[in-house]
């Protein structure tokens, strides 16, 4: 065996942490970050400033980047005078205090259904796939809209909506990857001696169905925060003086030519944190699949000439 966990000569793939594969890849670690300050951000960012998000100055009202002295003004402003690094700063703890709760309750209500309707099949898999069908039969996005402006759109309201708006998506997936599990001999082996379902399921096929969980939940991490943005620039989403990226994106479509900053940075975070998630993503989803690690824990030169002799052991490991 090889003590630093590294490819080997004989070309034997040995076990490596998800960390040093992570640092390998350096796109992905670029990603994780970014999304990393942007968490610490939320978490800490609006207690350092203060109150400076809401902090008026009419003297210093849309002025532009760098035109005034102080860190906080290194953006510039809106028309009445306050930060947009700032508003920026707090508003990504109300964006993500959306989009987390909001991809977390569908992920796992989604996948806890699927994976139980998967494995039964009969009855539970038709009923369960038939609302999953109707839910999915309206646009989620316009889902939303017609619900928040029937009942008041709150924080709270937001995440429930976009949360039931989600649910299929995370259902349907982990229904299809329970069917195809649920025939396995390493299923039926365990069934044969005396494990009961929900053992089953938590043991041999929650572990398997998890990667592609992570990797839908990673990309709908992106959805939910762009239809939160969405939702804010439409006027039904978070309301004033609470703060959002998109809020702030729909605050500054009015003063497009005179101060373009207004909309840009908000918008370039939106931007900046969706593409950052996405590339994470795809790195989750080759790190958590045993048959497509190889390709993280392999040097990119040596990549075509291990192909042969790396597919088959990780086809092995995965079973």
């Amino acid at each position: 065996m090889c003590a630093t966990r590294r490819w080997c000569e004989g070309g034997e793939l040995m076990s490596t942490s998800y960390w040093r594969m992570l640092l390998r890849d350096k796109v992905a670690t670029v990603a994780a970050v970014i999304l990393c300050v942007v968490l610490l951000v939320a978490v800490f960012g609006p207690m350092l400033i203060g109150g400076e998000a809401n902090a008026q100055d009419l003297t210093k009202g849309n002025r532009a980047p760098l035109e005034l002295d102080g860190w906080l003004y290194v953006l510039g402003t809106d028309s009445l005078g306050r930060s947009i690094l700032a508003r920026i700063i707090v508003a990504t703890r109300t964006t993500l205090g959306v989009a987390i709760p909001a991809v977390l309750i569908s992920l796992v209500i989604g996948s806890v259904i699927g994976m139980w309707a998967g494995y039964h099949r009969g009855w539970r898999e038709t009923v369960v796939m038939r609302i999953a069908d109707v839910i999915l039969s309206f646009p989620s996005l316009l889902m939303a809209v017609v619900v928040l402006y029937v009942y008041s759109p709150s924080p709270t309201n937001i995440v429930i909506v976009l949360a039931i708006t989600r649910i299929p998506i995370y259902l349907r997936t982990a229904r299809a990857e329970s069917a195809e599990l649920q025939s396995r001999v390493f299923v039926d082996a365990a069934r044969t001696f005396g494990a009961g379902s929900f053992s089953i399921i938590r043991r041999h096929v929650f572990p398997i169905v998890l990667p592609t969980l992570l990797t839908v939940a990673t990309l709908d991490f992106c959805y939910v925060m762009l239809a939160e943005s969405s939702l804010s620039f439409l006027g039904i989403g978070i309301q004033a003086p609470d703060v959002s990226w998109g809020l702030m994106v729909a605050q500054g479509q009015n003063y497009l030519q005179t101060a373009w900053w207004l909309s840009f940075f908000p918008g370039l975070a939106i931007v900046i944190a969706t593409v950052s998630a996405t590339v994470l993503a795809a790195w989750v989803r080759l790190a958590t699949d045993p048959a497509q690690r190889w390709r993280l824990t392999v040097p990119r030169r040596q990549r075509r000439r291990a192909v042969p002799t790396v597919a088959p052991t990780a086809m092995e490991e995965a079973q």
